[in-house]
């Protein structure tokens, strides 16, 4: 397989996680009344979208095609996350909750990619910038989760 096919793959999984949490931010963005949650709901699907932008732009620089949209495992967490919220008394600590373990799914899924130093500098940046905005997301829900509880 060529090298470009190989990191367009592994870029391609890393686009499809960014779509879904995209999707499930927006989701979850929609089923809290708290405004700062709401807003660093809004702010971290926005993030998302820019981070898959980006991966597509790198997936296309090696000639490859980016996939367009998220899967039917993130399909299934956000139908999920929806139902959990729904029977949840603490709706909003419920979701975050669940936004703490998608992020940290996600850190482990660049860490995985930046262990292989098989990438060009240039990408090991974009993701290492991308991971580190994820670690602050994970930090941010943290505080979140505190001040609801």
């Amino acid at each position: 397989m060529k090298y470009e096919k190989i990191i367009s793959d592994k870029l391609n999984e890393l686009l499809i996680k960014n779509y879904d949490a995209e999707k499930g931010y927006i989701n979850a963005m929609k089923e809290v009344d708290n405004v700062n949650v709401k807003n660093f709901f809004k702010n971290r699907a926005e993030e998302r979208a820019i981070f898959a932008r980006e991966l597509r732009t790198e997936i296309l620089t090696y000639g490859e095609i980016p996939k367009d949209s998220g899967s039917l495992k993130g399909t299934m967490h956000r139908n999920w996350m929806s139902l959990k919220a729904t029977f949840s008394s603490n709706n909003e600590e419920t979701i975050l909750n669940e936004a703490l373990r998608g992020e940290k799914a996600s850190l482990e899924e660049y860490n995985g990619l930046l262990s292989d130093n098989n990438f060009p500098t240039r990408l090991i940046n974009l993701l290492r910038e991308q991971r580190n905005a994820i670690e602050a997301a994970i930090n941010s829900v943290k505080m979140y989760e505190e001040v609801l509880s």
